[in-house]
């Protein structure tokens, strides 16, 4: 399989750029390959694929989706070795797929896009990246993902501080932590999985929690032999298991539309959580104070038993300043530190989707200026006044309850249709009504009301005002159901001037 993307350039003309070769840009590429498009290139910021798999590899990483849903639909792994996959797993799985597909001719890596402009004259977008590469395309598809940029909160002192300092997506693996002081912030995704690891190996593990996280048993089994020989050997039988597994997550929605059933699974957590932490006054300051799924439920056996261990604790109280080896909290408390690790998650701001890099439209518009006040995109893939520009993940498209990559999958099988029906239509850029774009929103955010997501708690599907911004507000073979087949009418269809054409 041959690409133009492969030739040694520093202006590529091509007719579809994708930016980000993790999940949804792998996606892409393949679909686009198979409808017959091979006139592409994926630009990667990092040195391989696999996106938040390949930065991702704190102790304990892992993926709390199952592994045989947490996969493409068309690319099947008979053997998976566990319920759950770990970090390396997932990405051996990614990176297998890439091959299997042969996708490295078509991708530039270390090319961090810069900015990204749309000439409505020539119908062409122009993409640039850090490194000096210029991209020429028709069609542009945003597959970074809202959760790429590492959030370091500007806590005062941190930068005096004479210990190791990192980030859970950026660990050092040649640092040694073994019998050292180790102050952990944040209780999330990223702290519940490497904090009950390296609280064996530590001298101390202070944990600063901000609010506690609901956090649910997680199914530690793996698959045996036999059960991996037979997927192999009947792949209907894991097409099955996949199906299985689908439909009891999707269940999983009802909590979040239905306070009441909420209530019910709050009452077992809280009993779950004083069954595992002995100290009573501690398992009070691990139950959360807001609705169950207001906030991302976390999964995990460990994380409760680890603060039995004497030399882990919980600190509730917010940070003061951080001096060169320890960490003073405002109620005047000094901890000793000699890391400092932050598992504060990502840069969640909608306008960062795109990591601060304009992206600029029709007249000149903004992507970041026109979402100041309100994250909104059609389905979370198209955006009024940006042509021929779609976003996988984009607002109002992520997931609390089952695997993102199902609606990946279904976004990505729209941007195919969407660019066919451009060449059907024989214009040159398509563009999604402002009318159908407010109708979308107002019926998503409709829909949210009522839900636990919008209950009272503050998480980061909101922005600042409380809107959220980042949930499919239901069950997402709904959203299947609503992307299948493109409706033309909600789209404007233009075409430029023929010697505006000829000059690009």
């Amino acid at each position: 399989m041959t690409s133009k993307a492969s030739v040694p350039a520093q202006a590529l003309h091509v007719d579809t750029a994708i930016i980000g070769a993790g999940f949804g840009g792998l996606c892409a590429a393949i679909r686009l390959h198979e409808s017959g498009n091979e006139d592409f290139v994926i630009l990667e910021k990092a040195g391989d694929v696999g996106g938040t798999w390949h930065y991702n590899s704190y102790p304990g990483a892992a993926c709390d989706v199952q592994s045989h849903l947490y996969s493409f639909s068309f690319a099947g792994k008979a053997d998976w070795s566990r319920r759950y996959a770990s970090q390396q797993e997932i990405e051996g799985y990614i990176l297998d797929v890439a091959e299997r597909y042969q996708l490295r001719p078509f991708i530039r890596f270390h090319q961090e896009v810069n900015q990204a402009r749309f000439d409505e004259a020539t119908a062409l977008w122009t993409v640039r990246s850090s490194s000096g590469l210029t991209v020429h395309c028709r069609h542009v598809i945003l597959a970074s993902g809202p959760l790429h940029v590492p959030n370091k909160p500007a806590i005062k002192g941190l930068g005096k501080f004479k210990g190791k300092v990192m980030h859970s997506a950026e660990w050092d693996h040649e640092y040694d932590l073994a019998g050292k002081r180790v102050v952990s912030i944040g209780t999330g995704g990223s702290a519940i999985q490497y904090c009950p690891e390296i609280a064996p190996q530590v001298k101390s593990l202070a944990v600063f929690q901000r609010s506690a996280a609901w956090v649910i048993p997680r199914d530690e089994r793996g698959y045996p032999a036999l059960q991996r020989a037979l997927f192999r050997r009947f792949p209907a039988l894991r097409k099955l298991h996949r199906a299985r597994l689908y439909w009891s997550n999707e269940a999983r929605v009802m909590p979040a539309s239905s306070p009441r059933a909420a209530r019910v699974l709050e009452a077992l957590c809280k009993a779950f959580i004083h069954f595992q932490v002995k100290d009573k006054a501690l398992a009070r300051q691990l139950t959360p104070d807001y609705a169950f799924g207001c906030k991302r439920v976390l999964i995990s056996n460990k994380w409760y038993p680890m603060f039995n261990r004497d030399n882990v604790s919980l600190v509730t109280a917010g940070i003061r300043e951080v001096r060169a080896h320890s960490v003073i909290t405002d109620d005047g408390v000094e901890h000793p530190a000699d890391c400092i690790i932050l598992g504060t998650g990502f840069v969640v701001d909608p306008r960062i989707y795109m990591k601060e890099f304009p992206v600029i439209g029709l007249g000149g518009r903004d992507l970041r200026k026109d979402w100041a006040h309100a994250s909104e995109a059609y389905y979370g893939m198209t955006v009024s006044g940006y042509p021929n520009l779609y976003m996988l993940v984009g607002p109002n498209s992520g997931l609390g309850h089952n695997s993102i990559l199902f609606m990946i999958e279904c976004q990505v099988n729209y941007i195919v249709q969407c660019m066919k029906l451009l060449k059907a239509e024989g214009a040159d850029y398509l563009d999604v009504k402002e009318s159908a774009l407010r109708r979308f929103s107002e019926e998503v955010q409709k829909r949210l009301q009522g839900t636990t997501w919008t209950s009272g708690c503050t998480s980061w599907y909101q922005q600042a005002d409380g809107r959220n911004f980042a949930l499919w507000p239901g069950a997402t073979w709904r959203y299947w159901l609503e992307t299948r087949t493109v409706c033309s009418t909600d789209y404007e269809f233009v075409t430029v001037k023929e010697e505006s054409r000829q000059v690009a």
